[in-house]
């Protein structure tokens, strides 16, 4: 009951585990409220919520326009009510911030180095994990003032051991576990808890390609992964909810800020040894 009449607010919402994390909220009695700048596939996600007797409402938006978030808010406003809780879920990579081999010493002709890396792909990889998740707390948090909010973050393995080939992603995303101790300790006294969850290896529709060949076999890199992760296989959407749950929960939570979770099958923990 305790999400009955709450609006949720997520960003990236069209996306494989952010849409499923909406569909929970709804089943949770939330009005949720689907952000993406790809508003078909929100669309999608949010009619499939309705249809289940749920309520959502997807929305246009540029989380790296800060003028598009607000018009975003200015709608939610209107036919959600103010934002309970915000789930930062924008967020990706891009080939112009990823090196195509392990290690220097492995490369060859036509190989992208770290030497070749561009200046604006590992801006524009910042700029879509830090700056989306700033510019969406500047626009949403001022909702949850004195009111028990909510803000789930969107980390990853990255943040605790940098991947191999895409420096730009790995230390996007340590800047994204930083800033959720930043704001944990910024609105500690105004009634909002900051957190985050950080996930180990899932199936998306942006690293789909990377893990599977167009046979669907998988990658060499795939079996690197699933070798380090003591569970043995990647990692299922409705998985992360137990943790979020638990997080967003104002009793069972109520003295929990600041902090970020692996939700990983135990590859923070495995040393390869």
């Amino acid at each position: 009951m305790e999400w009955q009449n709450k609006t949720v607010v997520i960003t990236g919402a069209g996306g494989v585990l952010c849409s499923e994390i909406a569909k929970e909220y709804a089943q949770m009695g939330a009005k949720v409220a689907l952000l993406d700048i790809n508003l078909s596939a929100a669309q999608k996600a949010a009619e499939e919520i309705n249809a289940a007797g749920g309520k959502a409402k997807a929305y246009k938006a540029d989380c790296l326009d800060k003028s598009s978030l607000e018009q975003a808010h200015k709608a939610v406003l209107a036919d959600l009510g103010k934002c309970d809780l915000l789930i930062n879920g924008a967020g990706g990579n891009s080939p112009k911030g990823t090196a195509t081999k392990d290690v220097h010493a492995e490369m060859g002709e036509g190989d992208t180095s770290f030497f070749d890396l561009a200046a604006d792909g590992v801006d524009f990889v910042f700029r879509l994990n830090f700056l989306s998740a700033f510019l969406t707390t500047q626009v949403f948090a001022g909702d949850m003032i004195g009111r028990q909010g909510n803000i789930i973050n969107i980390s990853s393995m990255n943040a605790y051991r940098p991947l191999t080939r895409i420096p730009a992603y790995s230390g996007a995303k340590a800047s994204i576990s930083n800033f959720t101790q930043w704001l944990a300790v910024y609105f500690a006294k105004s009634g909002i808890r900051v957190n985050a969850i950080a996930p180990g290896f899932f199936v998306t529709n942006q690293n789909r390609g990377l893990l599977f060949d167009k046979d669907g076999a998988p990658t060499a890199r795939t079996k690197k992964i699933l070798a380090g992760t003591p569970m043995g296989r990647f990692g299922e959407a409705k998985e992360i909810m137990g943790a979020l749950r638990w997080l967003t929960d104002n009793e069972s939570a109520s003295f929990v800020t600041g902090i970020v979770v692996p939700i990983d099958g135990g590859f923070s923990a495995y040393s390869g040894v």
